[in-house]
């Protein structure tokens, strides 16, 4: 049972695409064991960074001899500390994430790309944490770097049946209270919210330091809007149904679409958040291999 889940959520191709691409911090991070990125306090191991003088209480074995008997003062040695980041994957589970079929479901899209990015944060020896909101927060796993996390992970995404409205303001807000300082927080949603208690919550993130990256998971009718004939729409956080014709509605719906992104990507502008746009009609291993290495030359270029 627990392969056949597995299966469901991580795909062996997509690994492969993303398997070379390491997930860094883009800020320096603060953790709790021994790893692979660069801390923010200066501690006694891996990389030198530099002497303080002595003050009672010190180390003395941390001492710099040789700057003693050239100074004839004490001076501690300081190191760079390395350290493992905490990465939470926050999924809206709200209703309108049940459009689209099959692969381009976009719950099942982004529940994939959670799946995925965990499976690979936590190869890195980081650890990884996930949270389903919707008018509420549904559950939360709390941040591991086992390998056992990735069968909860999708264990859980499993049991997901997406029927409440979304509050996703007061969800973010609420689990930003749950999470630490100076962490990676993934959203993937399809954003459908009121942006400007958005826009206040994704600053209560940042306020913590925390690096922010939305990735708005999108089916491709809701951005082309490419039907055709008499179609009835059904509300899915809204009980309501509209029989219309396309054709009459797709340059207002558009305009209203673009208006929305526009708002949207420039709030992740002022407050310095990520906004990646994820196509459920797209390939997700190149929607992940483009965001890592995109990413990756970022960093090389801090």
């Amino acid at each position: 049972m627990a392969k056949t889940v597995l299966s469901r959520y991580l795909d062996a191709d997509v690994l492969s695409r993303v398997a070379s691409l390491q997930i860094d911090p883009r800020a320096l991070v603060i953790g709790n064991l021994a790893g692979a990125h660069k801390s923010p306090l200066s501690g006694f191991a891996v990389e030198f960074k530099g002497h303080r003088e002595y003050v009672p209480g010190d180390d003395p074995k941390h001492i710099d001899w040789r700057v003693f008997f050239n100074r004839d003062k004490y001076f501690i040695k300081q190191y760079e500390m390395e350290t493992n980041f905490v990465c939470h994957l926050l999924l809206d589970v709200s209703a309108s994430m049940r459009y689209g079929e099959g692969k381009e479901q976009k719950l099942d899209y982004a529940a994939s790309i959670a799946a995925t990015l965990g499976y690979s944060i936590i190869r890195q020896s980081d650890k990884v944490s996930l949270a389903t909101f919707d008018d509420k927060v549904r559950d939360v796993l709390t941040p591991s770097n086992s390998l056992a996390q990735v069968t909860r992970i999708t264990n859980h995404l499993d049991q997901i049946k997406p029927v409440q409205k979304t509050r996703m303001a007061d969800c973010l807000t609420e689990l930003s209270g749950w999470m630490g300082r100076r962490e990676i927080v993934v959203i993937l949603s399809d954003f459908f919210t009121e942006l400007a208690p958005l826009e206040a919550a994704l600053q209560r993130l940042r306020y913590d330091q925390h690096e922010v990256v939305l990735f708005q998971v999108m089916h491709h009718d809701e951005l082309e809007f490419p039907l055709g004939g008499m179609v009835k729409f059904v509300g899915l956080e809204v009980d309501e149904e509209i029989l219309a014709q396309p054709e009459v509605l797709r340059d207002s719906y558009l305009r209203a679409m673009e208006a929305h992104r526009s708002e949207l990507d420039a709030i992740c502008h002022r407050n310095r958040c990520e906004l990646v746009l994820a196509d459920t009609s797209r390939n997700m291993a190149e929607t992940l291999a483009d965001y890592l290495h995109q990413r990756s030359l970022l960093n090389r270029g801090r």
